[in-house]
């Protein structure tokens, strides 16, 4: 397999400006994130990833299952976090949003507890 088409979980980060093709969308990215040169952790496209031990935190991501995005998450200072679960062994994680990330994609997970909200929105009308 090249350094050029490679999956997101298969670039090693030493190769920041190589390519890769997401195993999920087929669509081709550049394995740096554009705003600010990291490696990238997620597809910009439709934000899946393939689930790689982490091994700076000794992970037990070692299932390669996929990462679908369920959540987004905002910091305190305002950053965005988007939360996956693995479909496999449900494993959750995080990656910071990017410049270049699937702005539809998104606002859908971040406006889903409000389109299906656990409890009828009526109960507020009573308060």
């Amino acid at each position: 397999m090249s350094s050029t088409s490679r999956t997101l979980s298969s670039t090693p980060s030493t190769a920041l400006h190589s390519t890769f093709s997401c195993a999920w969308c087929g669509r081709t990215a550049s394995a740096a994130a554009a705003d600010d040169g990291t490696q990238r952790h997620h597809c910009p496209s439709c934000l899946q990833f393939r689930h790689v031990p982490d091994l700076a935190d000794g992970g037990s991501g070692d299932c390669r299952g996929r990462m679908s995005p369920i959540a987004v998450a905002v910091s305190r200072t305002g950053g965005w976090m988007v939360i996956h679960r693995c479909v496999r062994c449900d494993g959750l994680t995080s990656s910071p949003t990017r410049a270049d990330d699937n702005q539809l994609i998104l606002m859908r997970l971040a406006v889903r507890p409000l389109a299906q909200p656990p409890f009828p929105l009526e109960a507020f009308g009573d308060l």
